[in-house]
């Protein structure tokens, strides 16, 4: 696996060095497990980043620290105004297309990023960006400012053009009704996984110019969208060389199943985990982090202030996509 900065290492370094818990400990010590995913596990996002709150009476973000934060020497807090539009630089386009859902049986809709200067007779890299339960992609391209932040690091100099594809991680969304209150469990599971692998990876591929190899393809989400990463990306290492997981939710697949033999995580260009240390849902990450560990399996691990909010998107953000796409 590649780890395109030196503070990433295998073993015995601070990038690989945390607490040791189980996914089992972080559902019970959250108060939550995979049959109650129904009920809130993603944040309100429409109050000012950083916000405590959540849904369904059930707090996402503590008042105060859950554990102590890791490598932001590292990655440190990013500049003030990395997540404001800025004038006088090339800004992308997000678009919304629809396409029709072969395993699915419906015609759904992706919100799609195309770079300034965007040009149909060159190829791109492609990043799936997910969003977290109870929300729509608007959740990307709206509150977390994905299309701002990536203008602007595109304007810095600090990534390459890409194409970044926000699907909707529920199955049943349709346009027109994207299900933002809908909180069913089978639809973010397998039916979505199926939809993502057998009929939006190759719509994309179809429509428009992005390499097609897994050396450019990379998937990525935040929260229920971060355990679909982990889940999706770690399941089929052969379509995904780079995967991102922010504030994973607990429908992440146990470590040990998503992980049994650390050998074909080799393959991979980038493994990166964050959250905050004031997620109330930080033990799945901490679980996962402590099994990559367990198993020599380089990774990239941050934990910075933050709760389960689209702060952590947004920095979280800023740091993977300089990741993403390297040699």
């Amino acid at each position: 696996m590649h780890c395109s900065n030196p503070g990433l290492t295998v073993l015995g370094l601070a990038a690989c060095i945390s607490a040791t818990t189980t996914l089992a400990d972080a559902q019970a010590a959250s108060g939550l497990s995979l049959s109650r995913d129904s009920i809130a596990l993603q944040q309100d996002g429409r109050g000012a980043p950083g916000g405590r709150g959540g849904r369904g009476g059930m707090a996402l973000s503590s008042d105060t620290p859950l554990a102590e934060t890791e490598n932001l020497d590292v990655y440190p807090a990013p500049p003030e105004g990395f997540d404001v539009a800025r004038d006088g630089i090339p800004h992308g386009d997000v678009s919304i297309v629809e396409y029709d859902s072969t395993s699915l049986r419906l015609r759904r809709m992706l919100r799609v990023y195309t770079p300034p200067n965007y040009d149909t007779n060159r190829r791109y890299p492609v990043l799936y960006l997910h969003h977290g339960l109870g929300n729509t992609s608007t959740e990307w391209t709206e509150r977390a400012r994905a299309p701002i932040i990536v203008d602007n690091l595109l304007a810095e100099g600090k990534i390459e053009p890409l194409i970044i594809v926000f699907p909707s991680g529920n199955a049943t969304a349709v346009r027109g009704d994207e299900k933002q209150g809908d909180r069913t469990q089978a639809a973010y599971g397998e039916p979505y996984h199926r939809d993502l692998l057998e009929d939006i990876v190759p719509f994309v591929e179809s429509r428009y110019p992005v390499y097609t190899d897994r050396e450019h393809r990379a998937i990525a989400g935040m929260s229920m969208g971060g355990g679909q990463s982990l889940n999706i990306g770690l399941t089929y290492i052969d379509r995904f060389a780079w995967i991102a997981a922010v504030a994973p939710a607990p429908n992440t697949r146990p470590p040990a199943d998503l992980v049994p033999d650390p050998r074909p995580l080799e393959q991979l260009k980038l493994l990166w985990i964050s959250v905050g240390n004031h997620d109330n849902l930080i033990r799945v990450s901490q679980g996962m982090h402590a099994h990559l560990t367990s198993q020599g399996v380089a990774h990239a691990w941050r934990v910075d202030t933050n709760g389960h909010d689209t702060a952590e998107m947004r920095q979280s953000l800023y740091h993977f996509a300089q990741l993403l796409f390297r040699e």
